[in-house]
Formats: structure tokens, sequence, C-alpha cells
């Protein structure tokens, strides 16, 4: 039997998150990008730029994937064990590779690239192993890193992305919503978690019925777990006057939002009382300064000297927001829109930032714990518009 290194299996109706138009845009976007460093094709391997491109998210599971982009196409590049899915769920061409000899992900590739091209890749996704076969099958004339450009042009969103993101934030309500019913006495954090998932999962697929379903999350902290924003959820039981963090995070077609706040168990102490409430004046004080033309380290010195005054800020620790879009806790991440001391970044209207200040008290201090608000705001041409609606702060969250 003759097995070929690589085929199209094109089968099914094409579902796509947005209109193709929307793809269209995009890579016409990314296309200007080449023409200006000169470049004949631009191969993407990471999640996030793939699902922007093309609208097709992988799943890897040790295998590499790709869209090639040219001046007159793109294609997405798959291995064999999805079959027709990527081409179902992508904009564009779709080639797909086999595994009976190997290295034929990257003959897929050349197939569409030709040898002795400039190539754009991603140096902040592509292995040194992956980068030597490029070089290798492809024998790129010159080879330049299109990671910040791409990224670049996914911190300023469209009409239809705001859209899709205003959609995640009212779901992460609802999450949060479900969260703060399941609190109690006596529950365990997992028995929250999945009661703020289930209520996320099922109102996704009420809202995208053609969607696929994959990824949405829940970290629910209570007690010292609060202290890291990341903590995974444990088994441990609630018990009255714990502080708890309640973090939602539902994922729509590759597309976060998060929903975070701080809650107490049927009691809060004043100590406790005294930093969330300081914590949330940060909250307030830091949405107040998110407007087109501040820099992201212009508004982060100034909540900074906040915390400074009240003798906080030595408890804060990251950055103050960050940018939304195609991006995961395991993808993604456009790092020229954080609110950190070493970004420059000016904000301009149709970006898609949090403002979510953090205080973390050690154990054994008044108060100790992790204190968290966070909210999605968009930049408009006069300010900003906050897209996140579930309450912060004691009035609404000392439940159970």
């Amino acid at each position: 039997m003759e097995r070929p290194q690589f085929h199209r299996f094109h089968q099914g109706q094409r579902v796509l998150p947005f209109a193709p138009e929307e793809y269209d845009a995009r890579l016409g976007g990314l296309r200007q990008a080449m023409a200006q460093s000169g470049l004949d094709a631009v191969v993407l391997t990471s999640m996030h730029n793939i699902a922007y491109y093309s609208g097709f998210l992988y799943c890897a599971f040790g295998r590499p994937y790709a869209l090639v982009v040219t001046p007159t196409g793109s294609v997405t590049i798959s291995a064999g064990i999805d079959a027709a899915q990527p081409w179902r769920r992508g904009h564009g061409d779709n080639i797909t590779y086999t595994d009976w000899e190997r290295n034929n992900y990257w003959r897929a590739i050349a197939s569409v690239t030709g040898p002795d091209k400039a190539l754009g890749y991603e140096a902040d996704h592509m292995t040194l192993a992956q980068k030597a076969l490029l070089d290798d099958f492809l024998r790129p004339t010159r080879a330049i890193d299109v990671a910040p450009a791409t990224m670049r042009q996914r911190m300023h969103k469209s009409a239809a992305e705001i859209d899709l993101i205003r959609h995640g934030a009212q779901v992460a309500d609802v999450g949060g919503y479900a969260i703060r019913e399941a609190i109690r006495p006596g529950a365990r954090e997992i028995d929250v978690a999945m009661a703020g998932r289930d209520a996320m999962e099922l109102e996704i697929a009420k809202r995208f019925p053609d969607a696929e379903y994959r990824d949405t999350w829940v970290w629910f902290q209570s007690g010292i777990n609060t202290d890291g924003a990341h903590n995974p959820v444990t088994s441990r039981q609630l018990q009255r006057g714990d502080i708890l963090s309640l973090n939602t995070f539902p994922m729509i077609s590759g597309y976060y939002t998060a929903l975070e706040r701080t809650l107490f168990v049927q009691e809060v102490d004043d100590a406790s009382r005294a930093i969330w409430e300081a914590n949330v004046a940060a909250h307030e004080y830091g949405m107040s300064l998110l407007k087109p033309g501040v820099s992201c380290a212009g508004v982060t010195e100034q909540i900074n000297t906040f915390f400074a005054e009240r003798d906080l800020l030595q408890y804060r620790t990251f950055g103050y927001g960050h940018s939304f879009g195609v991006l995961s806790h395991y993808y993604g991440r456009e790092a020229g829109l954080e609110l950190r001391e070493d970004i420059d970044t000016v904000l301009e209207p149709g970006m898609v930032i949090s403002m979510e200040p953090m205080l973390t008290i050690p154990e054994g201090q008044p108060g100790a714990g992790g204190y968290r608000e966070h909210d999605i705001l968009v930049i408009t041409e006069d300010g900003n518009e906050n897209i996140t609606g579930y309450p912060y702060g004691p009035e609404f969250n000392v439940v159970g």
C-alpha cells in the first residue's frame, strides 16, 4: 500500500466562532506586517495564533500543528488523529500530515511555503529542536520572529471579539452566583468549584449552541489556599470565618474571561475587613484610571502609591491587570498589555484589560489570606466600559 506523507481530508459543514470576513481582516493585518518585513510566508505554531487567524484551536497531545500564511492563502497543518475536524473548525485550507514517516509535518509545511523563502516564525513558541527542522526542511533565506507583531495585532479587538468577550464576562458572573449559592460551612472546595463550572458550561451551551465546549474551569480557594492566585482546588472543607477566593474562567472558542472575588464564610473579623476594603478601594481607583492615552506603567505606579500610603504595597503579589482575548491558563499571553512597571504600552480604544489588585497577608498576621477583585473593562473613546456584573466587597460577599 502506498501511504501518503500528507493529504487533504475535508468533510462536514464548517462552523466557526466568527464570520469569514473577521478572519480575512485578521489575515489582512498579518499580510501587511509580512509585506513590511519582506516575508514570503509565515509559519505560526502556537495555539493562540493559529486560533486567532484560523478559528481552529488544536489539541497537541505531543504533536505539532501549524498555520501557514502566504500573500494569497492560509493553510492549517494538522495531525491525522484529528481527521477532518481541523477543516470543519478552521478558516482557509487544511492539510493533514500522517505519522507513517518521521517529519511529515515539515514536509506538509514545505508543500505550501516551498524552499528558500523569507519566513516568519514565533520565536517565543518554537523549540530549538523544531527550529532546526524548519531550517533543514524549508532552508529559509532568512527567518524573522513575528510573535511581537502578532501580539500587537491581537491586543486591538474587533467589534466581534468584544461581543464574544462580553458574553464571556456574563457567563463568568453566572458561575460566580452559582458558587455563592454553594458556599456553606462543611462544603469542600471541589464541591463549590464544580457548581460554578457546571453552571458556566450550561450557560455557554445555551448561548453558543454550535460551539465546541472545553476548558472552562474554576479555582475556588479557602483559608491558606487563597495565598496564591493560581492555587489548585482541594478537598478542604469550609469553616466559619474562612477567607475565600472565587475565580471563574469560562472558555468560549479559545477566548478566556474571568471573574475574581474575595468572600468570607458567614463572618469577617475587623482586621480582615480593613484589608479587604483597602483592596476594594484600590480596585475602584484602578478602574477609574483606565482610559485612552494612559500607559500601563503609569497606572501601575499610581496604584503602587495608593497601596504604599496605606502601608500595604509590600503585600502586593503581581501586576494589576492584563489583556483579554485568545488566551488561557496554558496558552497565550498578550504581555505588551499588562499593568506592570516595565510595560509602557499606551491604552487605546478597542483594547480589553482587567483590573485585579491582589494582596496576600502571611499566615500569623491579622487578616491573613489572599484578597482579590477582578473586573474586565473595554477601553472606549473617552474612558472604559466595565463588562463585569457580579458585585464586589463585604456588603454582598459575606455568605453561607
